[in-house]
């Protein structure tokens, strides 16, 4: 209970510094032909902040963000978790708080995540955490710290940190495999400060390089994103919005170009020659916290992906409902009753792929299955 309330008065110490609390801002989501001029934004996620999108393994996206579901404490709570898409992006999976096996206990909870396709077979997670729990504000304990996974919600930790800056907090990392190297970068502080800049030939050992320098409209919170092989782009916000700079070698910077955004710690991927998508942090809800989530939220498939049978944890008011599962030509492969509000689907005969769980008039979730 004591972490709790020490974690709680950093978050509040922070938030006020910044004007908004975490939990009053959802996560969300747009769509471009071009990184620059997105379409109508969607929400992506209530209660959230700081994402980190990747495509893994051809077919396989995934974000990790902050996750603030309310109440206080609650395994929802200030928790680093991960959704899960296997159409590209048009449906997620639910929440899943991610697990950091061998952290130590002392070490204050993983925050400010960033995904990194490792070896292709592998994800490597980046976060700011810190060897004890600094009262007052980040100071200098705060450091990135990394951890290893081959599913994406199971991590182990890597147990030396990855970058320490001796007389300054590092947070808000950000990291990315380009060319023939990784890169990572943090902002210094105020935007017209800039940003470290590190590289690294394997992602665990970095070297300090010249800043990235900025201005007091640019602030370097945000994400890498590769948009062709010498092209590596950033896109950051500031008082315009969201914008993107972009290099060939990580170092050397062309210039700032505006998007139609407004929002702030944004993430975008480029999944091919003219389709773009962004999630990232937008205005506060009118009313503090949202509450309009529960009906969302009331399937949730565990695990996924899967390989023998699924759990279909679902809210008491569907206990009798009839569930369907299509497979990729809309063709009904199961069917039964949501008999339980854990209930248990034999995945039996079913090859690989990405199938479609409804149940009800209008609750959908999809999941993988996986053939080993």
């Amino acid at each position: 209970m004591k972490n709790i309330s020490l974690l709680l008065l950093l978050i509040l110490l922070t938030s006020k510094l910044f004007g908004q609390y975490p939990w009053e801002r959802p996560l969300k989501t747009a769509w471009s032909n071009d990184g620059i001029t997105f379409n109508a934004p969607t929400i992506f996620q209530d209660s959230s902040g700081v994402p980190s999108l990747i495509k893994w393994k051809g077919d396989t996206l995934i974000c990790a963000f902050q996750w603030f579901r309310v109440p206080i404490g609650s395994p929802s709570w200030d928790r680093v978790a991960v959704k899960f898409s296997y159409d590209n992006g048009i449906t997620w999976t639910q929440p899943i708080p991610i697990v950091v096996n061998g952290l130590p206990p002392n070490y204050q909870r993983p925050f400010d995540p960033t995904l990194v396709i490792y070896n292709s077979d592998s994800i490597r997670i980046y976060f700011s955490s810190s060897d004890g729990f600094p009262i007052g504000g980040l100071d200098s304990t705060v450091n990135t710290y990394s951890a290893k996974s081959i599913d994406g919600i199971n991590y182990t930790f890597d147990t030396v940190a990855r970058v320490d800056e001796l007389h300054n907090r590092v947070i808000d990392p950000a990291v990315i495999y380009f060319k023939y190297g990784y890169h990572y970068l943090s902002p210094i502080g105020s935007p017209q400060q800039g940003a470290y800049h590190y590289v690294s030939p394997n992602g665990l050992t970095f070297m300090k390089v010249p800043d990235i320098p900025s201005n007091n409209s640019h602030n370097w919170t945000g994400n890498y994103m590769i948009n062709d092989t010498n092209e590596l782009r950033f896109y950051g916000a500031g008082g315009t919005g969201v914008w993107f700079n972009s290099t060939s070698n990580g170092g050397v910077w062309n210039g700032y170009v505006n998007t139609n955004i407004q929002g702030g710690d944004p993430s975008a991927l480029k999944l091919s020659a003219n389709n773009y998508l962004i999630v990232y942090v937008g205005n506060p809800y009118s009313t503090g916290f949202n509450y309009e989530v529960a009906k969302e939220e009331s399937i949730v498939i565990y695990p996924n992906p899967a390989s023998k049978h699924i759990n279909v944890k679902a809210a008491a008011k569907l206990l009798g409902s009839v569930y369907t599962v299509y497979d990729n030509t809309g063709k009904s492969v199961l069917t039964g009753k949501i008999n339980s509000e854990n209930t248990i689907i034999e995945l039996g005969n079913l090859s690989g792929g990405v199938y479609l769980l409804s149940v009800g008039d209008n609750l959908k979730q999809t999941f993988k299955v996986i053939k080993e």
